[in-house]
């Protein structure tokens, strides 16, 4: 024992000592001293043997003893809770409250102060008081447990914790109901529903259950669940109890250096996430998936059980449509040997969760039942999102230059194919992976340019593969091959008269094209392609100028046709009939003059666009 704790000691025993020269009688001489937790009573032993079955042993033991000294071992609540009790016993009146009800029912049980031995005994007033005032009132349930946390296990076995409890769970659950009940209103049609848009009020004891320590916190938790408390305000207690115990008790992230802090001093928290992690909802989103991710974090920096984190990442895995990027940027350590700075590991697993789940799963979602009859189902929209966010964790691990090609093949190929409808994302995170490594030989630059389907990037993104001189050879080639034929494609729209005469001319080329790509090798091939798309993109801009020019003709001959009359309207519409002639050959002079200014036009925009293509 420490100097400390024997000045406490002390001055707890002066303060007794002055206090019960209050209540003593002071014209009658002590014939028993009773010694608790270092603490003397000089008392008398009739009132003590009138109430209390185990003083009335003792002294029945030292009958021949005048002067008695009794020393009382672990009085429940020690030297206040007795002198309490002692009180009662001399008839002093004192205030029993929530604050200590539980101390006087605990010592009344240790005093065998019973109504065996004198009626309306200790025993039974505290008992009264706890079932008919405590466990009325949620609060005053609360602090009783707080109480209790320093009488275990005889509070336990008494029952007071158990049914303060109940008292709790029978009493959330009620707020909940009335509650709801609340909320119901009629709605214009003279149908009952629940206005969601009210804020629901039966959850303020959320607040109150964050002082409780956390073996009886998981008590009352389950209780709460058994009771059919909501998932959502079970979860909104759990985040609660969570910020207040891991917020506040210690630091459990070093920034400064990126290591773990000491463990031996966070027993307490591993305690509590484990113990927060089995308490979980088993619905989904009745905790914010921010919340898992960092029960996931404190998790994996306290070294909890693995099925503690295995649990978490189902759990994530099944919502991770809703995750956002800084949600799976999970940090790494030092000491898992790789040196990254992102827990890729964990991250790969929640995405295999995330794979294999059943698709039934997604169906009896609410949103699912109402969204049957849409083009896609919701598991195939989940599935387009989580895609874009593992694209964009791609780009964000990609600059790690201790990263290896690996891990990085195992995240990107962890979603199926038809996951990407369009493959900018995968792109983009490729290209800043191979300008971080620079020295990846050319055979892994060419496994990790398998993964992308260059038909599915956009005009933006292959203009920029086209010209990416990170990539293989082989794939800028297949970049400008997909881009040909986007541009082959353009053009036969630009004929809605004359699909024929494109089609020949394209299957022509195709077969041209193919012969040569053969025989030449592949710079040449390179360069040859690259012709060919300056005379496709040539050809596609006198195509567009002279639709322009149909157009402009087109509106001048609707705005006459509504302004003339008869003859001039013929008239007027046989001009116009003359202008038409741009794609065929006509022998009339009227028509040769806008040819000849379109051509002359061509000649100019063909000439700039071959000077900046060159």
């Amino acid at each position: 024992m420490d100097k400390h704790q024997q000045q406490q000691q002390l001055f707890l025993a002066k303060s007794t000592r002055q206090r019960c020269n209050e209540w003593i009688f002071r014209d009658v001489p002590s014939d028993i001293t009773i010694e608790v937790n270092g603490v003397s009573f000089a008392l008398h032993k009739f009132p003590l043997v009138s109430r209390s079955g185990r003083i009335q042993k003792l002294v029945a033991e030292h009958r021949d003893s005048d002067m008695l000294r009794v020393e009382l071992v672990n009085v429940p609540g020690g030297a206040e809770s007795f002198e309490l009790a002692a009180k009662f016993c001399y008839g002093i009146n004192f205030e029993i409250t929530s604050f200590n009800v539980a101390q006087l029912f605990c010592v009344s049980d240790y005093l065998e102060m019973t109504e065996e031995f004198s009626k309306d005994n200790l025993g039974s007033r505290t008992e009264e008081y706890l079932e008919i005032v405590v466990c009325k009132n949620l609060e005053m349930c609360v602090e009783v447990l707080q109480q209790c946390e320093s009488l275990l296990p005889l509070a336990d076995e008494l029952k007071i914790i158990s049914r303060c409890i109940d008292a709790i769970a029978s009493k959330a659950c009620a707020e909940q109901i009335a509650s709801s009940f609340s909320r119901l209103e009629y709605s214009s049609s003279g149908r009952l529903h629940m206005n969601r848009q009210t804020k629901c009020e039966g959850d303020w004891w959320i607040e109150d259950l964050s002082v409780i320590r956390i073996d009886l916190y998981q008590r009352l938790i389950t209780a709460m669940k058994c009771r059919g408390v909501r998932p959502e305000s079970i979860g909104a207690s759990l985040v609660n109890f969570a910020q207040k115990e891991l917020t506040k008790k210690c630091s459990l992230w070093n920034p400064s250096g990126l290591t773990k802090v000491d463990l031996g001093s966070t027993d307490h928290e591993r305690l509590v996430v484990e113990t927060i992690i089995g308490l979980l909802p088993v619905e989904k989103l009745a905790v914010p998936i921010s919340f898992l991710f960092g029960l996931l974090r404190s998790a994996v920096m306290l070294d909890c059980s693995i099925s503690c984190r295995l649990d978490l990442e189902r759990r994530i895995g099944s919502q991770l449509d809703i995750a956002t990027l800084d949600d799976i940027l999970i940090p790494s350590f030092r000491h898992s040997g790789d040196g990254t700075l992102f827990d890729v590991d964990t991250v790969q697993r929640i995405l295999v969760n995330f794979s294999q789940q059943d698709d039934s799963e997604g169906d009896m979602d609410d949103e699912s039942v109402f969204e049957s009859d849409s083009p896609r189902s919701p598991s195939q929209t989940a599935l387009f999102k989580v895609a874009i966010l593992v694209d964009n964790y791609l780009a964000e691990i990609a600059p790690d230059a201790n990263l290896k090609l690996p891990k990085f093949l195992g995240i990107a190929e962890t979603l199926p194919e038809h996951a990407r409808t369009i493959h900018d994302g995968l792109y983009r995170a490729i290209d800043i992976y191979l300008k971080a490594h620079p020295s990846l030989p050319d055979e892994d630059r060419k496994r990790l340019c398998k993964l992308i389907d260059f038909q599915k990037l956009s005009q933006e993104a292959g203009a920029h593969a086209a010209q990416n001189e990170r990539l293989p050879i082989q794939s800028i080639v297949q970049v400008l091959y997909f881009e040909q034929l986007r541009l082959r494609n353009a053009l036969c729209c630009s004929y809605p008269d004359d699909d024929h005469k494109p089609a020949v001319h394209h299957q022509s080329w195709r077969i041209s094209s193919g012969a040569l790509s053969a025989a030449m090798s592949p710079r040449d091939n390179y360069a040859s392609l690259r012709r060919e798309n300056r005379e496709l993109k040539l050809e596609l801009t006198r195509m567009r100028m002279r639709l322009n020019d149909l157009e402009k003709e087109h509106v001048c001959m609707k705005r006459d046709m509504v302004k003339s009359r008869s003859r001039r309207f013929m008239r007027s519409f046989s001009k116009k009939i003359g202008k038409l002639s741009l794609f065929g050959h006509s022998s009339s002079r009227g028509s040769s003059s806008p040819s000849r200014q379109s051509y002359r036009t061509d000649s100019k925009v063909i000439e700039r666009t071959c000077a900046s293509t060159d």
